[in-house]
């Protein structure tokens, strides 16, 4: 394990020194994880991970070879540059891809996000954050289950063409889910939130809001699938938000005609603008990327209008943009990735979102979100843990999942208001969106489900 900055830098400097093609890239990915979880109002599991990985990347007349390696002794090094090089002799020459990010002199702060207390965090810190969160859902007659994690990622890149870059982060994230037993139409409730500072987060607060919402939705029945005035809370937001970054705000889905982002068009309605900034403090800042760039802020969607694409070095270059700093390890077939997520907060308290909804749908979160038609960037996928009917601008009764099939731009584009208010939530399956609730005109829900647990 790579204990220090310095021992990463002299790791990165051994890699670039027993490559002997033309361009060569090093990257150093270490992580310290610590987890504690938990389920049926039980502490069950409490463990630490720590890794650190060194992937090389060589580029000679146009071939590339990737190969990466957690044995970090000489012999290791040796090992997994000559395996890079062996690779890159075997493959097709790709001049398109075959590009390595030059400095640009941009600086960043290595230190951005990174916090002590969340770095040195105890195994008692998080099991008593979990017994708050079991408590409030034994409190309310429901079986708690989730998680909570601190953990400490380093990012360090250099290469032979003069970028070396590195920076370290912190993250903290505690998550349940709270039900009154795991059959078909059991009730849910659900609470996520995640920091860079692990005094951030507020267990009694998750707690209090996932039981809470658990025990409103006991008795949920049906409510025929259609068109509805939707309240979207800040959990569904970013899940829809992850996906639109994942099928659509990347520069090579833009290149190969696959993008919803029809530059220069408007796409969704004037009060909505969002944007990637990995520098921004407010969010999870992941100030370079994993070439070594330091990422600049890219506005997607301003005022409703497609601004602009994120891009890697190779795709940057395509285009004539140069990087944004939004390279994901190679080799990678997604191409650049939005990974800090911002969407701008309206001037409508959270708590008066309600007010003015005559009929309509109240949606915690949703899950199985996948893809239907990414051109046209329609998603499907099931509401989850806090579905509810609005009558008269309140909640009136708990509903069954609905199935939905809906094209976010088009929702995106009739936003009766956004909340002032933001929240910081980890993605899915990566990065992270600050962004607020969202009052939407219409939605589209296909189908009803019994499995409220599911």
């Amino acid at each position: 394990m790579v204990a220090t900055l310095d021992q990463i830098d002299t790791l990165l400097d051994r890699a670039l020194a027993h490559a002997t093609t033309e361009r060569v890239e090093a990257l150093v990915l270490a992580q310290d994880l610590a987890l504690t979880r938990f389920a049926t109002n039980r502490i069950h599991q409490n463990v630490r991970e720590h890794d650190a990985t060194l992937q090389v990347r060589v580029v000679d007349h146009d071939r590339i070879g990737v190969a990466s390696t957690n044995k970090l002794d000489e012999a290791g090094i040796r090992d997994v540059v000559e395996r890079a090089s062996a690779i890159a002799e075997r493959s097709a020459p790709n001049p398109a891809a075959a590009v390595l990010p030059e400095p640009d002199g941009r600086d960043h702060d290595p230190d951005l996000g990174y916090v002590p207390g969340t770095a040195e965090a105890s195994p008692e810190l998080r099991a008593s954050g979990a017994r708050v969160v079991i408590d409030a859902g034994e409190a309310n007659g429901l079986q708690a289950s989730g998680s909570f994690s601190t953990s400490v990622m380093t990012i360090a890149v250099a290469n032979s063409l003069g970028v070396r870059a590195r920076h370290r982060s912190t993250k903290a994230a505690l998550l349940t889910v709270m039900m009154d037993g795991f059959a078909s139409g059991a009730a849910s409730g659900y609470a996520h939130a995640g920091s860079t500072d692990v005094a951030d987060l507020d267990p009694d607060a998750l707690g209090l809001e996932a039981a809470g919402k658990g025990d409103r939705m006991r008795g949920a029945g049906e409510l025929e699938p259609g068109e509805y005035e939707v309240i979207l809370e800040e959990y569904a937001v970013a899940g829809l938000l992850e996906y639109l970054s994942y099928i659509g705000f990347s520069g090579l889905a833009h290149e190969e005609g696959r993008s919803f982002m029809d530059l220069g068009r408007r796409l969704m309605g004037e009060n909505v603008s969002i944007w990637d900034d990995g520098q921004d403090p407010s969010g999870m800042p992941s100030p370079i990327d994993f070439e070594g760039v330091v990422r600049r802020r890219v506005d997607l969607i301003q005022d409703g209008v497609a601004r602009a694409v994120v891009h890697d070095a190779a795709t940057g270059s395509r285009a004539g943009t140069g990087s944004t700093g939004h390279g994901l390890p190679a080799p990678n077939l997604l191409g650049p990735m939005a990974l800090n997520l911002f969407i701008a907060p309206g001037s409508t308290p959270r708590d008066e979102l309600l007010r003015g909804v005559k009929r309509g749908v109240w949606v915690t979160r949703f899950h199985y979100i996948n893809p239907v038609h990414p051109k046209k960037a329609i998603l499907t996928g099931m509401t989850k843990d806090g579905t509810f009917l609005i009558e008269d601008g309140r909640l009136s009764r708990p509903i069954l999942n609905f199935r939905f099939t809906q094209s976010i731009p088009e929702a995106f584009s009739d936003v009766r208001a956004a909340g002032s208010e933001t929240r910081v939530l980890p993605g899915e399956f990566f990065g992270a969106a600050r962004v607020p609730a969202l009052h939407l005109g219409s939605f589209n829900f296909t189908g009803v489900t019994a499995a409220e647990g599911g």
